[in-house]
């Protein structure tokens, strides 16, 4: 069964950044459901884009931009399943500094996700799998068997 915040993001693919000067209205609105409300497409907004798609079904996020913070919400999941949030590391496994997005698959060396603010856009893109922290799963989704 396919998690009924997937389509949502899958429908925001090719929002993009725009160049330095302006600001796309449309990453405005991600951050208007957390901290950074008010703040530019410069401003990372990887955790803004799942705030943002899981309020539209309905599920409260953390409300903040922080991609880390999702490590505190929700259930955790021992390994992933289908459109559940990743939560990885960037630069350093000790530092405040991450990611988040939804999962779509892995392989060997890769994990696959569909996120805000990859390549500076809503894309599909890959991260070393060993960059994972933890999976999430809403708990106001119910079961995720």
């Amino acid at each position: 069964m396919k998690p009924h915040w997937l389509p949502v993001a899958t429908a925001e693919v090719g929002v993009a950044q725009y160049p330095a000067g302006q600001s796309n209205p449309r990453i405005r609105q991600y951050h208007e459901v957390t901290n950074l409300r008010g703040y530019d497409d410069k401003a990372s907004w990887c955790s803004s884009f799942v705030n943002w798609c899981l309020a539209q079904v309905g599920i409260a996020g953390t409300g903040s931009a922080l991609a880390r913070s999702w490590l505190a919400w929700g259930q955790a999941l021992e390994k992933p399943v289908s459109g559940c949030l990743v939560v990885l590391y960037r630069d350093d496994p000790g530092s405040w500094k991450g990611h988040v997005g939804f999962y779509l698959r892995a392989d060997a060396q890769y994990i696959y996700l569909l996120g805000g603010n990859q390549l500076e856009q809503v894309r599909e893109h890959f991260y070393p799998l060993e960059c994972v922290l933890g999976y999430r799963w809403p708990a106001a989704a119910g079961s995720n068997k």
